[in-house]
């Protein structure tokens, strides 16, 4: 044990004069008030997400603001890093020839204008990440927007993503059953969030196979670099108005036995944002099918990931708000959970067929609730959100649930410390685990001191 402990010490001390030499920022301090000792050997994994949008004035050109902050995560008690490397616009932050890079992201400035950083570094943003944060000894995992490929950014700021670069791929775009008929997302020209049919992050179709295989293109290349993990976000349909495509019927029809239906009346009302309190025939049959479809696209994911790296693990993020998921086409249960039996209202009996965490090695789950409701037992609370996945996801895999830190009720004015800390101990011994989003929001509050105190209890229990 002493040993051990003489390891640690030169490596701390190796990590002090490494920081020292290449800034005045007092990285030391961070790691020194970090207590090593008090590590379980059996801990819970404890995740930060680092979206690459709000994060990318400070990162997209400084590998010294990448480290100073990894440091403060590794100080605060953090075992895992998320760093997003393909927005929601659909360009990447790695290496690939499938696809551009980034070169600059919206954001909001503290001043409140909203406008684009642009990037004037060259080296690899993923690959700083991956060689800082396994130096500090945190596991490196890769968020990938999934099934999205451009963005149509708010108050006029312009369009970004492969979909407004090349006109061919229109027909990967979601067609969307609106109340005023089938229409390509493409064809919502909005900027105003405001609008009913403002849709500015562009969804593709994940029926086609196309989009399928150039997604997977995509993360097999993701899966030459050195990372710890894969976080699919946004791996669902836009929501339930989405996919109404000829695509989507075809493979419809061959999914329920028919040649052909009332399409889409049978299967939802137009404009119909939630489950009909009368369901068409198809209705259910439809979600299930949708269900299918983000289903069979995990297991091939993890099949590919596994079989270049076994080591990779495989997972997701998603919302924590289950009686309200099937709108995005996600069944994220194990499929020993019996969904009709719960929510008859929209899921028939083969809707558990199609819950895939029994393909994921982890997931995140977003637990977005109040400030004010950390503990509890019910949907929007944060304790409550891990206690009924756990019901549902059971042994499938495991999950780490938490909070948003910047958007969530109560958050938006860096004045909730207590509750940043006792999210820790609600989520963490609900769950596998802890999760929070963002870095930018930890960051912009100083909330690092509320998390480390968060998780020295639970590292202390």
């Amino acid at each position: 044990m002493k040993r051990k402990r003489i390891k640690l010490l030169v490596i701390v001390i190796t990590l002090i004069s490494l920081f020292s030499a290449c800034s005045d920022t007092k990285h030391e301090d961070i790691l020194a008030n970090w207590k090593w000792d008090k590590e379980k050997t059996d801990a819970k994994p404890r995740y930060i997400w680092i979206d690459a949008a709000a994060n990318f004035p400070r990162f997209a050109d400084s590998k010294e603001n990448i480290r100073e902050d990894l440091t403060k995560a590794k100080g605060a008690g953090f075992t895992d890093i998320v760093v997003d490397v393909r927005p929601a616009e659909g360009d990447i932050l790695f290496n690939s020839t499938l696809c551009d890079k980034v070169t600059k992201l919206d954001y909001w400035t503290d001043d409140g204008q909203y406008k684009y950083y642009e990037r004037k570094a060259t080296w690899d943003y993923l690959q700083a990440f991956i060689d800082i944060g396994h130096e500090l000894g945190l596991k490196v995992n890769a968020a990938f927007n999934t099934f999205t490929g451009g963005c149509l950014n708010p108050y006029g700021l312009g369009a970004q993503g492969l979909v407004f670069r090349d006109a061919s791929k229109r027909s990967w775009v979601t067609t969307l059953n609106l109340k005023s008929g089938l229409t390509n997302e493409m064809d919502l020209n909005s900027t105003d969030p405001s609008d009913e049919d403002y849709y500015g992050t562009k969804f593709l179709n994940p029926a086609n196979d196309d989009v399928q295989n150039y997604i997977i293109g995509l993360l097999t290349d993701l899966c030459k670099y050195d990372i710890d993990g894969i976080f699919l976000d946004r791996c669902r349909y836009d929501n339930l108005l989405s996919d109404f495509s000829d695509v989507s019927k075809k493979k419809f029809l061959e999914y329920i036995g028919q040649t052909d239906i009332n399409f889409p009346a049978d299967i939802l009302p137009a404009g119909q944002t939630v489950a009909p309190a009368t369901a068409p025939k198809y209705f259910k049959d439809w979600l299930a099918f949708r269900a299918k479809t983000i289903y069979d696209f995990i297991d091939k994911v993890a099949n590919k990931v596994h079989s270049i790296n076994k080591n990779i693990r495989v997972g997701v993020y998603v919302g924590a708000w289950y009686s309200e998921y099937y709108m995005m086409g996600v069944n994220w249960a194990s499929n020993t959970y019996d969904t009709q039996q719960d929510f008859p209202a929209w899921a028939n009996a083969d809707y558990h067929k199609y819950g895939y965490a029994d393909k994921l090695d982890f997931m995140l789950l977003g637990c977005y609730a109040a400030a004010d409701k950390v503990y509890g037992t019910t949907e929007w609370t944060m304790q409550g959100f891990c206690q009924r996945a756990k019901a549902k996801i059971g042994n499938a895999c495991k999950f780490a649930g938490g909070p948003d830190v910047g958007n969530a009720t109560g958050f938006t004015e860096g004045k909730a410390t207590q509750a940043v800390t006792n999210s820790v101990d609600a989520c963490i011994n609900a769950s596998d685990g802890y999760f929070v989003f963002d870095m930018v929001h930890v960051r912009k509050y100083d909330y690092w001191n509320a998390l480390k105190t968060g998780i020295e209890k639970y590292l202390n229990q």
